[in-house]
Order: structure tokens, then sequence, then C-alpha cells
């Protein structure tokens, strides 16, 4: 079953999501970019405040390709209590060093590898991803000028991604500018998670207010699953 993960950078904002009925609470900062980060003091008061409710995830920012700075970065934000840390893989030279570095760290931190789909990304790098244990694989955009993921992907290279990542044992998630209409068929490829930012707040800017109004629509168009997600669990 698909999950609903919604992207949030405040206290408020994360109680409007957990009361909007949000399986996922993804932390990251949209004002500083695709993948930006919120400080790790925030993240962690944030964590306390969801008590388990849901599982946390949060990204490390967008950073360069070098492994020592992004070892240093996961393991910083690990310790805020997050279930999951989200690191954003580019494809630039550095890519699978940082991969196989960051793969070290795998069997104390689950790890989510983020590619971007208009940064024309290497799917064999998903084989590398899930041999070094990440614990999830999602595809997103880089540059959120450049339209919604099934406007830049096709249904059949979303499709092959998709079972890609699930033959290795990976939980998949699609993002990237996703707008309601996107939704039916997206659903229909059966992702373990979609992550919404942009349609939280309306559409209009994803550097917006969150739109409770927009949470519930996204939460009735996607069906919530019998249990809450698991925190000590995958997120599919």
């Amino acid at each position: 079953m698909t999950r609903m993960l919604a992207s949030v950078c405040t206290l408020e904002e994360t109680e409007l999501a957990l009361a909007g009925g949000a399986d996922i609470i993804d932390l990251k900062d949209p004002a500083r970019g695709a993948l930006g980060a919120l400080p790790e003091p925030q993240v962690r008061t944030i964590v306390d405040q969801v008590r388990r409710r849901r599982p946390v995830s949060a990204t490390v920012g967008d950073l360069p390709m070098d492994p020592a700075t992004l070892v240093a970065r996961v393991r910083r934000m690990s310790v805020t209590g997050v279930d999951y840390v989200k690191v954003g893989l580019t494809g630039e030279p550095g890519t699978e060093a940082c991969v196989e570095a960051l793969g070290r760290l795998a069997t104390g931190v689950r790890l989510v590898a983020v590619l971007f789909a208009d940064r024309a990304p290497d799917l064999g790098l998903v084989a590398r991803i899930g041999a070094a244990g990440f614990t999830g694989v999602m595809l997103d955009t880089a540059d959120k000028r450049s339209g919604a993921l099934p406007g830049l992907v096709s249904r059949r290279k979303l499709t092959a991604f998709l079972a890609l990542g699930r033959n290795l044992g990976l939980v998949t998630g699609l993002a990237g500018s996703l707008r309601e209409a996107d939704v039916p068929e997206l659903l229909a490829l059966e992702p373990h998670y979609l992550g919404f930012r942009r349609a939280l707040c309306g559409g209009a800017s994803r550097v917006g207010r969150l739109d409770p109004a927009a949470l519930e629509r996204l939460r009735g168009m996607i069906p919530a699953p019998a249990l809450p997600a698991e925190p000590a669990g995958a997120l599919g």
C-alpha cells in the first residue's frame, strides 16, 4: 500500500500534517533547495514532539558528492532521533564513492537515497545503493521549476525504477512537485510512498504555508493504511 509523505519545516506544520493523517513526517527546509536541511536542534525538537506517532525522515542538505562531507552530515543527523536519513545522490563524479562510504553507516542508520529525475539519473546506481545496505531509494526533482515528476519521466521508466528498487528489497518513493492530478496515475504504479510539499501548500509555492484543506484532499485520494506506519519498520 502506498503511504503519504508530508514535507514540513516547523512545529506548527508538523502538527498540521499529523492531524491531516500524513503517514510519514519528512523534515526539510524548502527555502534552501530540493533537499534543504533543517538545523539539527530543530529536527530534534520536532522528533520529540512527534513522540513516535509517525516515522520521521530528514534530509542532510543539497551537498557535494564528497564522501567525508556526506558521512559527517549523516552521522550528525542520525543522532537527532529521526527514523530515516535522506541523502541526495546527484550522479556527479564521486557519487559511487559516496554510496560506498555511506554503506558503512547503513547497519546503524536507515538511509534513503534520493536520485534526481531532472539530472539524468543512472538507474544502474540503484543496484549499488541496494548492495550498500540502504533502506530505500526515491526519485525526486532537483530544480522545482522543471515541473512535476510525471512530466519528466515516462510511465515506463517510473515502472522500471520502482520494479528495480522492489526487486532489491528497497523501499521506493516518488516525489517532485507532485500535483493532486498526478496521484491516481502514480498510485497505480504502487510505490511505497508518494512525497508532497507544493501540493500541500495549495500548489502555488513550496515555500508557502501548509493548507489543511489541501492536505485533506490528498489524504482522501491516497487510501489510509489500516494501521499507522511503524517507526521501527520500513516505510512500506
